[in-house]
C-alpha cells in the first residue's frame, strides 16, 4: 500500500494545532479557576454614604481627606482560601466597593497596623466600629480590599503570624485574587492597576505582598505602586537597636512577636526563656483576643530589663547568641530581594515604636538595585508612630493619582 506522506503531514499538523489549542484553553481555565478556588463568600455588611464617611474621617482624625471623599461605598465581609504552613485555611477581610464610579476603578489593597483584639479586625461584626481609616480610599474611587490577616476574623483560632514574611504576603495576594474573581463574576469592570498601601505592621505586610507578587509570576499580578509606612522591615536591625534602649512604649508588640516566633517556628520554649516573671506567665492570657494593645501594655512593663529575661535581652546584641531565633528574624527581613515596582517608604523621624533607622537601612539596601527613579524614602520630620499616618496617607493618595 502506498503511503501518502503529504496527507499524513497535514493530519499531524492538524493534531498538533488541536492539541495546542486544547492546552491553551486548559491553561486559561486553570488561571480562571485559581480565583474561583480562592473565593468563598462576600456578604454585605453595610452601605455608607460619602457624608457618613466624611463624618467618620473627621472622628478618626482624617478630616483633611474629607474633600477627597466622593462616593458612597458598599462594604462586604469577604472570606477566601489561603495557605498557611502548607495547609489550606480560610481567611477574611473587608471588601469596599465605591458606588457610581465612572470608568474602570483600580484595586487598592490596604494593610492595617498591629491589632490584638478580635473585634479590631476590619471585617469584625462591630463594623463600622472596627474601621481602620483605609476604608476611606474606597470613597475616593478605589475598590479597596483590607485583609484581616491570619489570626483574626474567621482564622482567629490561629496564632497571628506576626512579622512572618511568607504567610503575610500570601494572605494578601490571595485576597486580591479572590476579590478580582468575585468582582468579575458580578460583571464589574476593574482596571488591571494594583496599588498597595500599609502602615506599621501593615507597612511590613505590604512589602511582603509586593515581594510575593514580584517573585511569583504565577500570580499574574503587577504592582502599579506601593506605599509602605513605618513597617519594621529590618527586624534584625530593630532588635539590635532595642538592645541599646532602656524602655519601649508598647511592650505588647514584643509579647505578640516572640509568642508567634516561638510557636510558628517550633521552638516551643517556655516563655520564661524570653521574659521575666510575672510577665511570662501572663502573656498567653493577655493575647487571647479579648484585649486591646493598651490594655495589654498595662499588664506588662515599659522597662526592657524588667520585661525580658536577662540572658535573652543581652543576646540581642551578641552575634553568637540565640542563633536559631536570629536566623528566623533574618529570613523575615527581606534578604536577597529589592522591589521592582514604584515604591515609597514613609517614616516619622521621631518614631519610638518602629525606629526610623529600619526604613533608612532598608532603603539603603534596596537603592542600588531598585534605583532612585522607582524608590523613595520620605521622612516625616518629627513624626511619631501615631502622628505620621495622616501625612503618609495624604501623600500616597496624591501619588497614586499620578499613575
Amino acid at each position: 500500500m502506498k503511503i501518502n506522506l503529504r496527507v499524513i503531514g497535514v493530519v499531524l499538523i492538524a493534531l498538533f494545532v488541536a492539541t495546542g489549542c486544547k492546552k491553551d484553553k486548559k491553561e486559561e481555565q486553570t488561571e480562571e479557576d485559581a480565583g474561583k478556588e480562592l473565593f468563598v463568600s462576600a456578604n454585605p455588611l453595610q452601605s455608607l454614604t460619602k457624608v457618613q464617611l466624611q463624618t467618620a474621617a473627621s472622628v478618626m482624625g482624617f478630616g483633611s481627606f474629607s474633600s477627597a471623599l466622593q462616593y458612597d461605598v458598599d462594604f462586604y465581609r469577604f472570606i477566601y482560601n489561603t495557605t498557611f504552613k502548607g495547609s489550606k485555611i480560610q481567611a477574611s477581610g473587608l471588601l469596599c466597593v465605591p458606588k457610581g464610579v465612572s470608568g474602570t476603578p483600580a484595586i487598592l489593597s490596604a494593610q492595617h497596623g498591629t491589632i490584638f483584639a478580635d473585634f479590631q479586625a476590619p471585617s469584625a461584626f462591630n463594623f463600622p466600629g472596627s474601621m481602620t481609616g483605609f476604608e476611606l480610599f474606597a470613597s475616593t474611587g478605589y475598590i479597596t480590599v483590607i485583609p484581616d490577616f491570619i489570626g483574626y476574623g474567621v482564622s482567629k483560632d490561629i496564632i497571628h503570624p506576626y512579622y512572618d514574611m511568607q504567610s503575610s504576603g500570601q494572605a494578601v495576594v490571595d485576597m486580591i485574587k479572590a476579590a478580582k474573581y468575585y468582582l468579575k463574576s458580578q460583571n464589574r469592570s476593574i482596571s488591571e492597576k494594583l496599588f498597595l498601601i500599609g502602615y506599621s505592621e501593615g507597612g511590613y505586610v505590604t512589602m511582603a505582598a509586593e515581594r510575593e507578587i514580584e517573585t511569583n509570576a504565577s500570580h499574574k499580578l503587577t504592582v502599579t505602586a506601593a506605599a509602605e509606612g513605618a513597617g519594621g522591615y529590618d527586624i534584625s536591625g530593630m532588635l539590635t537597636t532595642v538592645a541599646t534602649k532602656a524602655s519601649y512604649p508598647d511592650p505588647s508588640f514584643f509579647a505578640l512577636f516572640i509568642q508567634n516566633y516561638n510557636t510558628l517556628y517550633g521552638f516551643n520554649r517556655p516563655l520564661t526563656d524570653y521574659f521575666k516573671e510575672p510577665f511570662a506567665g501572663r502573656i498567653n492570657m493577655l493575647l487571647d483576643g479579648t484585649l486591646k494593645g493598651d490594655q495589654i501594655n498595662a499588664q506588662l512593663t515599659t522597662s526592657l530589663r524588667d520585661l525580658f529575661n536577662t540572658n535573652f535581652f543581652n543576646s540581642l546584641n551578641n552575634a553568637g547568641a540565640e542563633a536559631a531565633f536570629k536566623a528566623k528574624v533574618a529570613e523575615n527581613s527581606f534578604p536577597n530581594w529589592a522591589p521592582k515596582s514604584a515604591t515609597r517608604l514613609y517614616h516619622g523621624t521621631a518614631d519610638e515604636n518602629v525606629y526610623y533607622q529600619t526604613s533608612e537601612s532598608t532603603y539603603n539596601r534596596f537603592l542600588p538595585v531598585t534605583g532612585s527613579a522607582k524608590l523613595s524614602l520620605i521622612p516625616i520630620p518629627g513624626g511619631n508612630h501615631g502622628s505620621s499616618v495622616v501625612p503618609m496617607m495624604g501623600d500616597a493618595l496624591q501619588w497614586f493619582s499620578t499613575f
